[in-house]
């Protein structure tokens, strides 16, 4: 895959890019609460939480509680089809987040359901299926990419207010504060030079009180000049009513176009988990803005 293309035809989408649907692959097994979603070869990967016990108080740090649940890796065929179920995470530390393929391993963070806690960085080897425990983080990692060439791992904790660099010994080489207050990323793929593309969601307040406006979003982040690059909303909606960068996320693209993989629903919502497939051309430019007409 050319990570330059990915990274251009981003670059090159706006809020009036026009994506569409080509895919739609229903998967048949509980999926419970997707978080992460990288393509390896013939595999699918899909990490995900199972939730037992909720946590309570989860953003007062004094009363919160870690709740219990299970973390899960599935990793699928292409066709969708459940070909193992990776359980993944140590004590109160069950909750995976984004994940992503750096041409060896699928590495994966896995932490406590309530941010500023802890977490444990996993790679897991896509040939044997084994996950090896890298090194434990003092904070609530929501995603982790990494640079197979260099060693270095990418990382942001929870809501991504917060950017990391470790690594692979997990020793600690840059920690900066999010300057975007956008969205916030669940999930991301590494596409070189420092870069990487990231995609979330925020849940925005409505007028009349009702349940908040799914905004969702992709961005590019370059954690060399600790900047983000690129952002564009994405206004497209699942059955469920999620917004598609709800969690997992993958792009792929050729020569015409940009791919955008996504699964935006849980096992218990309407029609369960859907594994959807988008496009936009790929070197379009959208720059006409629909006509508004002012209000009398």
């Amino acid at each position: 895959m050319n990570s330059s293309a990915l990274v251009q035809g981003v670059k090159n989408q706006s809020r009036h890019a026009k994506w569409e649907l080509i895919q739609n692959i229903s998967l048949s097994f509980p999926t419970h609460h997707p978080q992460g979603l990288a393509y390896v070869g013939e595999y699918i990967f899909l990490s995900s939480v199972e939730v037992l016990e909720p946590p309570l108080n989860v953003f007062d740090p004094v009363n919160s509680t870690p709740g219990r649940g299970v973390g899960h890796m599935f990793v699928l065929d292409l066709d969708g089809k459940l070909l193992k179920d990776i359980i993944i995470g140590i004590g109160d530390m069950y909750h995976p987040g984004g994940i992503d393929f750096d041409g060896t391993n699928v590495w994966v963070p896995v932490g406590e359901y309530r941010p500023g806690a802890n977490s444990v960085m996993l790679s897991i080897d896509p040939k044997t299926f084994v996950a090896t425990e890298r090194f434990r983080v003092k904070d609530s990692i929501g995603w982790a990419v990494s640079d197979g060439e260099s060693g270095i791992v990418y990382g942001g904790n929870w809501g991504s207010r917060e950017f990391y660099t470790w690594g692979h010994d997990g020793a600690e080489r840059a920690h900066w504060c999010n300057p975007s207050s956008f969205i916030d990323y669940q999930d991301s793929q590494y596409v070189g030079n420092g870069l990487v593309i990231c995609s979330g969601i925020a849940v925005l307040a409505q007028p009349t009180g009702s349940i908040g406006y799914e905004l969702g979003g992709i961005a590019v982040v370059d954690f060399v000049n600790c900047r983000i690059i690129h952002e564009m909303p994405i206004q497209l909606f699942s059955q469920a009513g999620h917004v598609l960068t709800r969690n997992p996320f993958a792009l792929t693209c050729d020569l015409d176009y940009l791919y955008l993989h996504v699964a935006p629903d849980d096992g218990f919502d309407l029609n369960g988990t859907e594994l959807l497939t988008y496009r936009a051309k790929y070197a379009e430019k959208y720059g006409d803005v629909p006509e508004f007409h002012e209000a009398i």
